[in-house]
């Protein structure tokens, strides 16, 4: 059987000439799934969210996001932040989202349609032990492709080429994340979260 060729998406070419404007270029070749998750590393600067939004206009893709309960709550903000695919989730008391979201990938896969949720492991651009593990038990319960995306300003690369299959052995899929993503350097480096799951 022929091996599927990746999903394509039509970005804008402004938002590219912009961020090669400031230095930054992205590197995608397509995505390897209509569903699937995203997690993106590392977090450790507000820059991050606009060198982000740039690059998710660079490259096409609608995204479903989990963002701090507390940050919808700003006026005209919050409502930009849902306009964009952000949704609240109060940390204290998550009521569920991780399987609610393992079952809305089911159900797009069911129904062909698109649906990537886009997450920050880490949670917080400050310096935490460990990730979070919402993204892992998403992608592992919908049975979904992981993708990694490297936030590296020291060569000013946003880089969404690798794509993994989860096996549901923490230690080795972590161990392989780590890989691919222990090169990546932050904004802030000494921020950057140590890549393995909260115990």
């Amino acid at each position: 059987m022929a091996e599927a060729l990746p999903i394509q998406l039509q970005g804008s070419p402004t938002a590219r000439a912009l961020l090669r404007l400031a230095g930054w270029r992205v590197l995608f070749d397509g995505l390897p799934a209509r569903q699937g998750v995203l997690i993106v590393y590392p977090h450790t600067s507000a820059w991050d969210l606009v060198v982000g939004m740039f690059a998710k206009w660079t490259i096409g893709i609608q995204v479903t996001f989990w963002g701090k309960d507390t940050l919808f709550r700003v006026p005209l903000f919050g409502t930009w932040l849902r306009w964009l695919g952000g949704v609240p989730v109060d940390r204290a008391a998550p009521h569920g989202i991780v399987g609610q979201m393992a079952q809305a990938l089911v159900n797009a896969r069911e129904r062909n349609q698109f649906c990537w949720l886009a997450l920050s492991p880490e949670g917080t651009r400050k310096y935490r032990d460990a990730w979070r593990s919402g993204f892992y038990h998403v992608a592992l319960q919908a049975s979904v492709p992981l993708g990694l995306v490297c936030f590296d300003y020291r060569r000013r690369e946003i880089g969404i080429r690798n794509f993994l299959k989860l096996s549901g052995d923490v230690g080795l899929d972590m161990a392989n994340i780590a890989a691919i993503l222990g090169t990546c350097t932050g904004c802030n480096p000494a921020q950057a979260a140590p890549i393995r799951l909260d115990a």
